[in-house]
């Protein structure tokens, strides 16, 4: 089975999320990758979403730009890897490579994948309670860290307690950390965290 192109049959992938699409060949001594295409068909209309010839990659579908690559440096690698996917990602997907041979004959093959989009259930943050009452002694170094659980993306806050009534805001980060803890760091802190 000389250049016989490997792929699956169907993938899911979750929506936002990322997914590859296999399509792989093993390179053939007197055959060269001419051109390489993937195309998709939903509801019967066909369209190129990548073309890969002798001046590049080039994303033909606007609504896969910056989403969709094809590794660069791997020979008969030619899978398609999908970013950030979309509801309306879902279809068939195509891989077709066209191979020159030394005596300038071509030879075509192409394989399909059935790509399915789902949600996943969407819940709410749930964040893990740290220990309470941590004491450190100062000048050492120590963290906090907010650990939540849900659907991504979850954005997190921490915030320390005042006297005022007002919290005062300090990072975006899930974690809290102090290289060098001074006495006027004692307080309440806490963490809030958030998505969709």
């Amino acid at each position: 089975a000389l250049l016989d192109l490997s792929g699956v049959h169907q993938v899911e992938g979750t929506w936002k999320g990322s997914i590859t699409l296999p399509c792989t060949y093993v390179p053939s001594e007197g055959f060269t990758e001419q051109t390489l295409s993937w195309h998709v068909e939903r509801d019967s209309t066909t369209s190129t979403v990548l073309r890969r010839d002798d001046s590049g990659d080039h994303i033909l579908l606007s609504k896969f730009r910056d989403r969709v690559s094809v590794p660069k440096h791997s020979p008969g690698n030619v899978s398609l890897l999908i970013e950030n996917l979309e509801m309306p990602d879902s279809g068939h997907y195509t891989c077709q490579v066209i191979w020159r041979s030394t005596n300038n004959s071509l030879i075509i093959r192409e394989v399909t994948t059935t790509v399915k989009v789902v949600k996943v259930a969407a819940t709410k943050p749930s964040i893990r309670a740290g220990e309470l009452g941590l004491t450190v002694p100062a000048g050492a170094s120590t963290s906090l860290t907010c650990e939540a659980s849900g659907s991504p993306p979850i954005s997190y806050r921490w915030f320390r307690s005042t006297l005022q009534g007002e919290p005062q805001f300090l990072s975006r980060e899930a974690k809290l950390a102090w290289d060098r803890l001074q006495p006027s760091d004692s307080g309440t802190y806490f963490c809030e965290a958030a998505n969709k």
